[in-house]
C-alpha cells in the first residue's frame, strides 16, 4: 500500500472532527477560513450513492456524513458537491450515466461508494484521463487517475463481536450477510466478528444467512426474522439498512448494526455498531486533488489507528464490564500487538483483564489458516483472499 505524503499533511485537520484519532499529525496546508485559491473556487466533487443519505442511518448516510465533513473542513460551497442518489450498483448503464453527469457538471474528482461500481469506474477512468476516480471497497486501481479506498473495518467488527458474545443468552447469534463466502469483504467481517464472540464466549455460535444484495430493506428484515426463528437473540449485520436492528427490537432481543450508530432505530435492542468515519479519507483525497498531488497518493487502507473505523458508543443494553474489555482490546489493535487475523486470540480473566494467548486461526471445516503464534494475514489476503468461515460460524 503506497504511503501518501499528502495524507500526513491533512490528517490533523480531519482528526479534530472524529473521536478516537491517535497520534500527532502535521498541520494541513489548507485553511478553510482563508481566501479560496483559484483551484479551490473551481473544484467540484461528485459522489455516487447506492441509497439515499436522507434515510438517516446506514451506508449512504455514513458516506454522506463524510462528504459533509470534507466540505466543512475544506470550505467548499454546496454547489461544489454533486450527489447522485439511489444508483443501483448492479446497473452498469445507470452507473455510467451518473458518473458522466458528474463529469458534465464539472466534477474533477468522483467518489463511487459501492462495490459494484468498480468495473464501470475502471472503464471511465481510461476514457476520461483528466478526471480523478476514487472507488470505495473493491480492489481495483490503475496508479494514475483511479484509486481504491477502504479500511480495517474487521477491527471494529471484532470489537462488536465482544459485545454480542457477552450479551447472548441462547449462545445463538444471527448475522445478516450481504454477499456469499466468495466475497472477502463480507466474509472477513463475519470471521472477525465471530472471533470476537469466541474470545468472550467459546460456547456461542454465529448463524449466517446471505441476502446476495447490499441494499434491500424488506429482504434484510425478513432474513433477520428467519435468524430469530432459529433462536438467535443477537442480530448482527453486514448490509446497508436498519431493518435487521428493527427486527431485533420488535422481537425483544439485541443487535449490532453497521455503518452508523443505529441506536435511534432500535433503542431497546442496539448494543453497538462498527462505523466508518469516511470524512478522514474524503478530506484527505479532496485536498490532494486540489493540490495536484494525486500521483503521490495511491490507494488507502486505514483503521482504528487512523480514526477511520470505530464502534459506536455502547448502549445500556450491553452487559456491565463490556466497555472495559473492549477498551483493552482496542488498545492492543492500535498498538499493533493484535491483528485479528493472526495466530493470537484475546483471553479475558474473571476480573475482566485482557491478555493475548497463542491460538491457531481455524476455519469451520477444521483447516488451520494461521498457525498459533504466527503473524497476521497480509492486507492483500484480508481484502481479497478470505473465502472461509471462522470455526464457530454456521451457514444457513
Amino acid at each position: 500500500m503506497k504511503k501518501s505524503i499528502a495524507f500526513l499533511m491533512v490528517a490533523a485537520l480531519v482528526m479534530t472532527l472524529f473521536l478516537g484519532a491517535c497520534g500527532t499529525k502535521p498541520e494541513p496546508t489548507a485553511n478553510p477560513s482563508a481566501e479560496p485559491t483559484a483551484s479551490q473556487e473551481a473544484f467540484k466533487v461528485g459522489v455516487i450513492h447506492i441509497g439515499n443519505p436522507a434515510d438517516g442511518a446506514g451506508y449512504s448516510y455514513a458516506h454522506d456524513q463524510g462528504i459533509i465533513a470534507m466540505q466543512n473542513n475544506l470550505g467548499l460551497r454546496d454547489d461544489q458537491i454533486v450527489r447522485k442518489l439511489n444508483i443501483g450498483d448492479t446497473d452498469n448503464a445507470a452507473t455510467r450515466t451518473a458518473i458522466e453527469e458528474c463529469i458534465e457538471a464539472g466534477c474533477t474528482l468522483i467518489f463511487a461508494t459501492s462495490y459494484g461500481y468498480m468495473d464501470t469506474m475502471e472503464a471511465l477512468a481510461e476514457e476520461y484521463p483528466n478526471v480523478l476516480f476514487s472507488h470505495g471497497t473493491g480492489y481495483k486501481s490503475n496508479d494514475v487517475n483511479f484509486n481504491n479506498y477502504f479500511g480495517r473495518i474487521y477491527q471494529a467488527r471484532y470489537l462488536s463481536g465482544i459485545a454480542a458474545g457477552l450479551r447472548t443468552e441462547t449462545n445463538k447469534i444471527g448475522y445478516v450477510a450481504a454477499q456469499p463466502i466468495s466475497n472477502s469483504e463480507v466474509t472477513g467481517g463475519i470471521d472477525a466478528f465471530a472471533k470476537g464472540v469466541a474470545a468472550v464466549n467459546p460456547d456461542a455460535q454465529v448463524f449466517v444467512k446471505v441476502t446476495n444484495t447490499w441494499f434491500d430493506l424488506a429482504l434484510e428484515g425478513s432474513t433477520a426474522e428467519a435468524l430469530l426463528d432459529l433462536g438467535c437473540d443477537v442480530i448482527a449485520q453486514h448490509c446497508d439498512t436498519t431493518a435487521p436492528q428493527i427486527a431485533a427490537e420488535n422481537a425483544g432481543v439485541w443487535g449490532c448494526g453497521y455503518n452508523s450508530d443505529m441506536t435511534e432505530a432500535a433503542p431497546n435492542a442496539h448494543l453497538t455498531a462498527p462505523i466508518w468515519n469516511w470524512g478522514v479519507y474524503y478530506t484527505t483525497a479532496a485536498q490532494v486533488a486540489m493540490e495536484g498531488k494525486w500521483a503521490e497518493f495511491g490507494n488507502y487502507f486505514g483503521g482504528l489507528k487512523e480514526g477511520f473505523v470505530d464502534i459506536s458508543p455502547l448502549t445500556d443494553n450491553c452487559v456491565p464490564g463490556t466497555q472495559e474489555i473492549i477498551d483493552q482490546v482496542k488498545a492492543l489493535m492500535i498498538s499493533g500487538d493484535f491483528g485479528v487475523f493472526d495466530g493470537k486470540q484475546v483471553a479475558v480473566d474473571e476480573a475482566g483483564k485482557v491478555s493475548l494467548v497463542d491460538e491457531a486461526l481455524v476455519d469451520n471445516e477444521g483447516n488451520v489458516i494461521v498457525e498459533a503464534g504466527k503473524p497476521s494475514l497480509d492486507d492483500a489476503t484480508i481484502q481479497g483472499g478470505i473465502n472461509w468461515y471462522y470455526e464457530n460460524v454456521v451457514l444457513q
